[in-house]
């Protein structure tokens, strides 16, 4: 059992809740069942199908977009477990402008990077190094937040989260 994926009546996704809970809202008639897995619940007289997308019924008003707090596991989301220097897998975090230099720890100064290159850095500014970023750093997109909350994205939840995409970029 995962996490399932809610979505608004609107289709925008909203969170991630355990799959009992999202078979109690489709049960209670208060979700739509969008995708399901190929396990089944089953009780002495039901037997419904694992949950992996839900949909409100009702729509529920969503306060405005805050600003969410750095965490190290949503930042590997965002930067795709990939060193923003070189391209290789990384395995930790380096502030673009070291906090050493007044750089703050926020989502436009800190990159995922591989050791290699977050020591030959230090605490120096890109300009003082031969290192470039592939991308600039940027606050994620909403999607990053269901990934990493549940780790891997199931394939059932890529269009619903593609879609919300498309969306927030228009």
């Amino acid at each position: 059992m995962g996490g399932v994926l809610v979505l608004n009546a609107t289709y925008e996704p909203l969170s991630v809740v355990p799959a009992r809970r999202a078979v109690v809202l489709v049960l209670e008639q208060k979700a739509i069942l969008e995708a399901a897995t190929d396990r089944v619940f089953r009780s002495e007289r039901l037997s419904v199908k694992e949950p992996s997308v839900v949909r409100l019924c009702r729509y529920v008003r969503v306060p405005p977009t805050h600003r969410r707090n750095l965490s190290r596991r949503a930042l590997f989301v965002r930067d795709d477990h990939t060193c923003q220097y070189c391209g290789a897998m990384a395995d930790s975090i380096d502030h673009v402008l070291p906090r050493s230099r007044g750089g703050e720890h926020v989502w436009e100064n800190v990159v995922a990077a591989c050791r290699r290159c977050n020591m030959l850095k230090r605490d120096r500014l890109l300009v003082d190094t031969s290192m470039t970023l592939r991308r600039p750093p940027a606050p994620p997109r909403p999607s990053v937040w269901f990934r990493a909350a549940v780790g891997r994205t199931p394939d059932s939840w890529i269009p619903y989260l593609e879609m919300s995409e498309k969306r927030s970029a228009s």
